[in-house]
């Protein structure tokens, strides 16, 4: 079932009228996150029907002992979950001795539920008739602070309408929570300590394995008709709750309320001894500020943060609606404060992918990330990276490899592998080619070389030891092939001779080579430190110049492409538009052999290499590898769509582009996969900005200057976005007649439009 029930509307993501049956994928479209804490957007009340209750730390994971039918040596022995966190929201409603639960009531009319993404906040009201036929109007609101990244507000408002009642609030912590995903139902949490003193508790917990030590806290404030109430609650506790409670009757159309403040504090910030000291801080400037205060400081970060990032369409509401989803769920899931963190591919808003990191980040969410920051927070992400090196190395030994060469995970929490299906862990080895592009993507576009010779040569280094290795000399080809493994598409396993991972093994190895010449000479003592250590020798750097030089690509000569693997013309090569559309999507209904058979594609693979090294290929070839793939392509994955809409918008197919756009910017608003109630895809998210700054405006980085080739589909009368360069924030407008530039930096810039260079004066607005 396409759900498709969000209402249309610029800035906010709303759902009008009570459907259970949309409970579960509202509490991933809903959720909300502040980069160091998110949740799903489940009821602060009871709720009896189906719900996925999610509230997740960043940073905070458990190793999940791997489970698999057959052992195969160098299995990572875990698989990294960032784990359902004790709760903090719960608020029980209890009217004139039942509960308040949208399950269960006679009626719910007026039901509204807001996602307000200018100013970051979630709210929903909607009025109800209860098993007792009392008719209650309820208000509520919540957000996830961005200024006190601990701590997340409620404002809980009921009001009865058809009688006075006598209204009890309960809210509670409770760390007796489970992870929907688990793999041999272990308990995640031990609970060490629960305490309450006035008006606040404290729930000490800590992580089973990885000891990270927590405490989930809270303090409420009451009100009557915006009266502030002192009242000391009823306490009710266990070995893992914390409940409050209040009472207080009610005269009808008199509105009672509570104030909740809540949230985390954790040893990752903290000593593990003082967790409820610091919480009680954190509460104390909370409070100070009221709801209303810190309300107002979160409406102000937004706005910050909205300045730079936004990208405005005209004249098309879904398009608009889209991005700025895509946008905002990037801004709620990291926001580049903590090098120790990253980007997973749910976010804050499910468990399936563990909450780890993929190569997404450095593939997807760099771009993104560079041009709507500072530069820092993209050098956070490398460095997240460099300081994985040595567990990177270590995979790499368990795999057989030696003498320091690198594996990167495809999945991980601290640097160690820990996905644990055979065709990824051991064959999808192309990831460590987004790593080292990460490293040129960046100074490509910073111009900051400095982390090469601090850090990334290093990386360059055991990548290009790993691809080396990982490459066999066939004395057939009398070239070097890279045997069994998984591309980008993973609808093919342990084949041989993927055309992408021969590329970017290639290209990797002369990246390092080029960065060791050139910091050889230009920081002559970094390069003398990262030689001794990493004890490289010319005969080694001989054996990488001969594997690059020498690498075998798969092409077809009848059908003048390359060929994303040596048996893909063994195929029966029956296109997507003559595949029966009972069929799809076909990983729902086929079975994993027939997948592995077939010739389609999850996602761009051959065509992700034309886009990462676009100004190796021609305009011509491009046009030729796309009308060969694409066809295949069943876009089965969330990061399909925006390389193929990019890809599209270069070789001028708009309407194509516009809606590889559509799909990739309402993928999980319209639920295209039909699984959001599982999470979002918030790495894609990333590739939606691309397909319309990359994609529609062209923008590329040529020859030291940015570039643009700005199109414009034709359903919208203009579209806006604005690029951090280098410190310099540059406004993009386009329309069908022609382009704006606005610089607002302090010297003048110069910048390609269509080819020609033209200089852009700050604050002087220039066509284009």
């Amino acid at each position: 079932m396409n759900l498709n029930y969000i209402q249309p509307n610029s800035w906010s993501i709303i759902e009008e009228g009570f459907n259970a049956n949309h409970v579960k994928a509202s509490e991933s479209l809903f959720s909300i996150g502040n980069g160091a804490m998110g949740q799903r957007a489940n009821f602060e009340e009871r709720y009896s029907g189906s719900s996925f209750q999610g509230s997740y730390i960043a940073g905070v994971y458990y190793p999940d002992k791997t489970r698999v039918g057959w052992w195969k040596n160098g299995y990572p022995e875990y698989f990294a979950k960032v784990i359902n966190a004790p709760s903090w929201i719960g608020i029980n409603v209890i009217v004139n001795g039942i509960d308040l639960d949208l399950f269960t009531c006679k009626k719910v009319s007026d039901f509204k539920r807001e996602l307000n993404m200018k100013e970051g906040w979630l709210s929903r009201t909607f009025t109800a008739i209860l098993p007792n036929d009392i008719e209650v109007k309820v208000e509520t609101k919540r957000f996830l602070s961005l200024d006190l990244d601990e701590i997340g507000a409620i404002n809980y408002q009921i009001t009865p309408i058809n009688t006075s009642a006598e209204i009890v609030f309960q809210p509670y912590i409770d760390s007796n929570i489970k992870n929907e995903d688990t793999n041999w139902e272990d308990k995640f949490w031990n609970t060490t300590k629960v305490s309450h003193e006035n008006n606040q508790a404290f729930i000490l917990a800590e992580t089973m394995k990885t000891a990270f030590h927590t405490c989930t806290f809270m303090e409420s404030k009451l009100f009557l008709n915006n009266e502030k109430l002192e009242k000391n609650p009823e306490v009710e506790t266990n070995e893992q709750q914390v409940c409050f409670k209040y009472t207080q009757h009610v005269k009808a159309n008199e509105t009672y309320s509570i104030h909740k403040f809540g949230g985390y504090t954790v040893d990752r910030n903290h000593n593990k001894n003082e967790l409820i000291i610091a919480a009680k801080k954190v509460l104390e400037k909370a409070t100070n500020l009221g709801f209303n205060g810190l309300l107002q400081t979160q409406i102000a970060q937004w706005a910050n943060i909205w300045k730079l990032a936004d990208i405005t369409i005209e004249g098309d509401v879904k398009a608009q609606q889209g991005i700025r989803f895509n946008i905002f769920q990037l801004n709620q899931t990291y926001l580049g404060t903590d090098s120790q963190l990253n980007i997973g591919p749910k976010g804050f808003t499910g468990e399936k992918y563990g909450g780890s990191t993929y190569w997404d980040t450095e593939a997807y969410c760099i771009p993104f990330y560079m041009a709507t920051k500072d530069q820092k927070v993209a050098r956070n992400l490398l460095e997240y990276r460099y300081n994985h090196l040595e567990k990177a190395i270590e995979n790499a030994e368990k795999l057989g490899f030696s003498h320091g060469a690198a594996l990167y995970p495809m999945v991980t929490m601290n640097g160690e592998e820990c996905h644990n299906e055979w065709e990824i862990t051991f064959e999808e080895i192309h990831r460590n080619g987004a790593i080292a592009f990460a490293i040129f993507n960046y100074y490509r576009f910073t111009n900051d070389y400095s982390y090469i010779p601090e850090k990334g040569l290093e990386v360059l280094i055991g990548i290009a030891r790993f691809w080396q290795q990982r490459s066999t000399f066939s004395a057939d080809k009398n070239q070097y092939v890279i045997l069994g493994v998984t591309g980008p598409n993973e609808y093919e396993n342990n084949i041989n001779n993927n055309w992408y991972t021969n590329y970017i093994a290639k290209w990797c190895i002369n990246y390092a080579l080029e960065n060791l010449e050139i910091v050889s000479k230009e920081h002559n003592s970094d390069f003398k430190r990262i030689w001794d250590k990493t004890k490289l020798t010319d005969s080694e750097l001989s054996k990488w110049k001969s594997v690059a030089e020498n690498m075998y690509f798969p092409f077809s000569e009848l059908n003048d492409v390359f060929l994303q693997q040596d048996g893909f013309l063994d195929k029966e090569l029956i296109t997507v538009q003559d595949l029966d559309a009972s069929q799809r999507p076909i990983n729902q209904k086929w079975s994993w052999d027939r997948i592995l058979r077939s010739p389609y594609i999850k996602q761009a693979d051959v065509l992700q290499g034309f886009y990462f090294f676009e100004s190796d290929f021609t305009t011509e070839q491009l046009e030729k590898h796309f009308d060969f793939y694409e066809p295949f392509t069943v876009h089965e994955s969330s990061l399909s769509p925006c390389v193929h809409s990019i890809q599209a918008a270069k070789l001028g197919r708009m309407e194509q582009a516009y809606q590889f756009y559509l799909r990739t910017s309402r993928l999980d608003l319209d639920d295209y996969n039909h699984e959001v109630e599982e999470g979002l895809h918030i790495t894609s998210m990333a590739g939606t900005w691309m397909s319309i700054v990359e994609g529609f405006g062209g923008m590329r980085v040529v020859n030291n200057m940015l570039s643009f080739q700005p199109k414009i589909p034709k359903q919208w009368q203009s579209y806006s976005f604005k690029i951090n360069f280098r410190n310099q924030i540059l406004k993009v407008h386009v329309c069908h007649d022609g382009n704006q530039f606005e610089l607002d930096g302090t010297e003048e810039l110069e910048i390609l439009v269509n080819g020609e260079s033209i200089k852009i004066v700050p604050n002087n607005l220039i066509e284009a």
